[in-house]
């Protein structure tokens, strides 16, 4: 009985100081997109290709995480540069005047196996609001080769322009007020 006692004790603080700590966004295997639709016939895509973003947690589950994002809003990648480059104007992100989109979540609630809805506060072109989105969070694994712990989620979610003073000079039907959000990322324990 005491043998089992043990096993069970060095399970379980084993598996609490997994969970435990910082999960940072590899990179290398993670990507935040958007779609908004154009004159209501078409969609533009883009992407973001400088972001970072993290995880603070206690749990194996990350029931309880808090995330936070920073993302470089210049990297906006449409695949078209003059496009880019109008979006990163006045008209539309005013990079010049603000740089950066942060996130960090205020909660986060189960809603079933492994999906949550994350809340927190967006703050993009100035402006600072409360948003709240669907995660999926995709398991654990040991990368077999460089022997980290790994998690993987999926965050998806819309957003209305006008919440951000984004493009107001182009109202819908010529660019759509929702923008559809996705983010994949995995996770590398720090």
């Amino acid at each position: 009985m005491k043998k089992l006692f043990l096993f069970l004790s060095i399970l379980f603080v084993g598996t609490a100081s997994f969970a435990q700590g910082t999960w940072t966004a590899d990179p290398m295997h993670s990507k935040l997109t958007f779609s908004i639709t154009h004159m209501g016939i078409s969609s533009v895509d883009g992407l973001f290709n400088t972001f970072t973003a993290s995880a603070q947690t206690t749990k194996a589950d990350f029931s309880d995480a808090v995330f936070e994002l920073s993302v470089q809003v210049a990297s906006i990648n449409t695949q078209v540069e003059k496009r880019d480059e109008h979006l990163r104007s006045a008209d539309f992100f005013d990079v010049a005047k603000y740089p950066n989109m942060t996130f960090k979540s205020t909660g986060i609630k189960n809603v079933s196996k492994d999906k949550y809805t994350l809340t927190g506060n967006l703050t993009l072109h100035g402006v600072t609001k409360p948003v709240t989105l669907d995660l999926w969070f995709r398991g654990t694994i040991e990368n077999p080769q460089s022997k980290a712990f790994v998690s993987g989620f999926q965050l998806t979610g819309t957003l209305k322009r006008s919440d951000f003073d984004l493009g107001a000079k182009f109202p819908a039907p010529m660019l759509s007020e929702e923008v559809q959000i996705k983010a994949d990322g995995e996770f590398i324990k720090k």
